[in-house]
């Protein structure tokens, strides 16, 4: 009897234990939701706020047509009326200028990197050099831009040498992101590629980039995002006007950072805070309307899994 009864014991003694450590894994488990959930809502609070200030100061101007199609030449900024057309075109032909250098350059570089490099100097080399461009500050890379663009080569103060600078600064976001990216797409795929007998680089043009498109996308306008909102370049780099200009290659050239800055050493006039307000629910809009695009685009054009 007592050789029968025992293991029934310990088998009761095992499930009390298992249902014990259970109970504290559940308990531990509700604690840690309830944590993670207190951060997100304290994370929420100043997003909420901001944005809260940001459409019900900014809207009203936006709303306006004049907003869309007029500029601030022969309009006071403390007098009602005006547009920011002309910061818009600035800030869109600035970034635009930007992208077009460093998209390519970030997309190539991070294929070097990942298909390419293996671990060799050139490699090691250009990783470092990422690495130190990602933690430059803005107006460190402006006043490079001053010293070789302006003071060196000769050239005016202008909207490109803004792009040149702006360039200095989307690369490395755009060559991390694509480099991460890259590396999430398996192996499998490029090696079922190589099967078939498809070339190296037709298959990271036909299988790699394709399934990283999505991921790569949202990078691009991460950086964009980050380029359109700087101050520092367009301060040193380019002068204020209050005209719409397209040609970015020579004089003064607005934007809507620098439309907003001049808006707020103008005084505290409802009038010119408004215009202020207004130009920064642009920036945010413009922001928001190219990832809204991105991700569009990507959708339609990735690989599905």
């Amino acid at each position: 009897m007592t050789n029968v009864t025992a293991p029934a014991q310990t088998g009761v003694g095992k499930t009390s234990a298992f249902l014990q450590i259970s109970g504290r894994r559940k308990s531990a488990d509700s604690i840690a939701k309830v944590l993670i959930y207190f951060c997100m809502f304290l994370a929420i609070i100043p997003l909420v706020f901001v944005l809260w200030e940001l459409i019900s100061k900014g809207l009203p101007p936006v709303l306006n047509a004049e907003w869309w199609t007029d500029d601030m030449l022969g309009t006071r900024y403390a007098k009602a009326g005006g547009g920011a057309i002309h910061a818009i075109v600035g800030t869109l032909v600035q970034s635009a200028l930007a992208s077009v250098i460093a998209i390519p350059i970030g997309i190539f570089t991070a294929i070097y990197l990942v298909e390419y490099s293996r671990g060799g100097w050139l490699g090691r080399t250009t990783t470092f050099m990422v690495d130190i461009l990602s933690g430059v500050p803005s107006i460190v890379a402006a006043l490079f831009i001053y010293a070789a663009w302006i003071t060196v080569l000769g050239f005016d103060r202008s909207g490109l040498a803004v792009a040149w600078s702006l360039l200095l600064l989307m690369i490395p976001i755009v060559v991390r992101n694509t480099e991460e990216m890259l590396r999430v797409v398996p192996m499998d795929l490029r090696e079922a590629s190589y099967a078939l007998g498809v070339p190296k680089w037709k298959t990271i043009a036909r299988v790699v980039l394709p399934t990283a498109l999505s991921g790569i996308a949202t990078g691009i306008m991460l950086a964009i995002a980050r380029i359109m909102g700087e101050s520092a370049p367009v301060l040193i780099l380019v002068g204020t006007t209050p005209a719409l200009k397209w040609d970015p290659s020579s004089g003064p050239m607005s934007s809507l950072p620098l439309m907003m800055l001049d808006m707020f050493k103008a005084g505290l006039n409802p009038n010119v805070l408004d215009k202020m307000w207004g130009a920064a629910f642009t920036l945010v809009l413009i922001i928001a309307l190219l990832n809204i695009g991105a991700r569009v685009i990507s959708a339609k054009f990735s690989i599905k899994q």
